[in-house]
């Protein structure tokens, strides 16, 4: 069905398909499409590597998408909180992303020029620097990377580390920047890291994380010892730790499990390293564009970085990443730090109309108000579910940590993570049409992105689905039958 727009309480937003309920298609046309779509799904098990990921936790084959809505080859129609781990801002194939698309290729614009100057890439960047805090806005450089946050990751790191002639770094628990070598390095997943080299010296602090709280008492508390434990360490002639290039951290950590900053904790981090000269990098990636409920995570703490790596929404859904800069640390030598994919043209126009259409829209505002409501209540569904240990997040990045309701809980109250019960709930959702990932320690964290555009239906719907896969999944648990419900197809 259709929905109309929203009402007065927040910004309009485009109409879509939304389903009450999974889309049941007709027998006929069900018995037509799973044959093939099966087929697709097992070429994919025997051609690609064994590091695919979310076609393990999602065996469907989608052909149509709009909005929030994602059509599978057998007719059966999802709402998706997945939004391509965050990129898809407006959701799928929003028209003013498909308008910009279409313009530039009727235009007959180059798509590949490297890192030329193109009236594209001038319109991006215009609208780029507009969305930046005022603050850091003025005086900024813009560096084009690869295609991927990971690449601006490095770009970044690279670029400090030439400007300060130093090579170490200092990141945090439960950080995640990407998978080539040095941001790698900075993430603080060990299963990926284990079967690699090192790469690079990178000192672990701590991130504060209420819930689980690495000093053991939570709350502002805990974030205060986690700035005391900083600032001493690197002032320790014998903390072990040599000047560093720089200091990365996110405002809200993603894949860590969805576990926002405080924000005096961030304003100490910018305090910290500009006493001690060094550069802050504040990795946007996943909160930038709106998604925490301010166009950039960074605003709500009114600290001002000395870099900004972006990726993901930045693009309108294509491949696109930049590093944003302090002029003052533009020391590269032309073609120091270079790549193929730099310009393109494609993403800088989507990511254009991306940008614009939500800062006129109230995007990231509508954001702060749909997440604040959507928290409330999950966090009410968590007096109802004890298997809820915590529901964090930020605007639209929302986390909801699955526990052992039957275990002792530690000094902070946190009880042990429950991930087979995450899958199980993953697995549940999904047969109710809603699509959702995991996250966090022990992959125990249901992780929600919707897009900005999501209406009040929708909301409605995800919760009364997420709600229900919770309750089924939990039963199931608490049944000890160890079964989850039944979800076609194996990936």
């Amino acid at each position: 069905m259709t929905l109309a727009a929203e009402p007065a309480t927040g910004p309009t937003v485009p109409t879509v398909p939304v389903p009450t309920a999974p889309a049941v298609p007709s027998a006929v046309a069900a018995a037509d499409a799973a044959p093939a779509a099966a087929a697709v799904l097992r070429r994919q098990r025997v051609r690609e590597s064994a590091a695919r990921t979310y076609a393990r936790s999602f065996p469907i084959v989608p052909v149509r998408a709009h909005g929030m809505t994602v059509e599978g080859a057998d007719g059966r129609r999802y709402l998706d909180c997945l939004s391509g781990a965050g990129t898809l801002a407006l959701g799928h194939n929003h028209p003013v992303v498909l308008e910009a698309i279409r313009r530039t290729l009727d235009s007959g614009a180059p798509l590949h020029l490297l890192d030329l100057a193109t009236a594209e890439k001038d319109d991006f960047t215009t609208a780029l620097f507009d969305s930046l805090p005022p603050g850091f806005a003025d005086g900024a450089r813009v560096h084009f990377c690869g295609p991927a946050g990971t690449d601006a990751v490095e770009a970044a790191l690279k670029l400090m580390q030439t400007a300060t002639g130093r090579s170490g770094a200092l990141a945090f628990t439960g950080a995640y920047h990407g998978m080539t070598a040095g941001a790698l390095a900075l993430t603080g997943n060990v299963a990926v890291k284990e079967p690699l080299p090192s790469g690079g010296e990178v000192a672990r602090l701590p991130y504060p994380y209420g819930y689980r709280c690495p000093f053991g008492v939570g709350g502002e508390a805990g974030a205060e010892l986690s700035a005391t434990y900083v600032e001493r360490l690197l002032d320790d002639p014998s903390g072990g730790v040599v000047r560093p290039a720089a200091m990365v951290l996110e405002a809200v950590q993603g894949e860590g499990g969805v576990v926002p900053a405080p924000d005096g904790w961030l304003r100490a981090m910018r305090r910290i390293t500009a006493e001690r000269g060094i550069p802050l990098i504040v990795d946007e990636v996943q909160t930038g564009v709106g998604r925490t409920g301010a166009m950039w995570a960074v605003e709500h703490s009114g600290i001002v970085p000395d870099a900004m790596v972006l990726s993901k929404a930045i693009g309108g859904s294509l491949p696109l990443a930049v590093v944003v800069y302090r002029e003052e640390y533009d020391g590269w030598r032309p073609g120091a730090h270079t790549g193929t994919f730099r310009g393109n043209t494609l993403a800088m126009a989507a990511g254009a109309a991306t940008l614009r259409f939500v800062s006129a829209h109230g995007l990231a505002e509508r954001a702060a108000v749909v997440g604040a409501r959507m928290v409330e209540r999950l966090r009410a569904l968590a007096g109802e579910l004890p298997v809820i240990g915590d529901v964090r997040g930020r605007g639209l990045m929302i986390g909801v940590e699955l526990v052992d309701p039957t275990a002792e809980p530690d000094a902070c109250g946190a009880r042990p993570a429950a991930p087979e019960l995450a899958v199980r709930v993953r697995e549940a959702c999904l047969a109710r049409g809603l699509i959702v990932e995991l996250g966090g320690r022990h992959d125990a964290v249901l992780r929600l992105l919707p897009p900005l555009t999501i209406t009040d239906e929708q909301v409605a719907a995800v919760l009364d689905r997420l709600a229900d896969a919770v309750a089924a999944a939990s039963a199931v648990s608490a049944a000890g039958t160890g079964a989850g419900p039944h979800v076609a197809g194996s990936a």
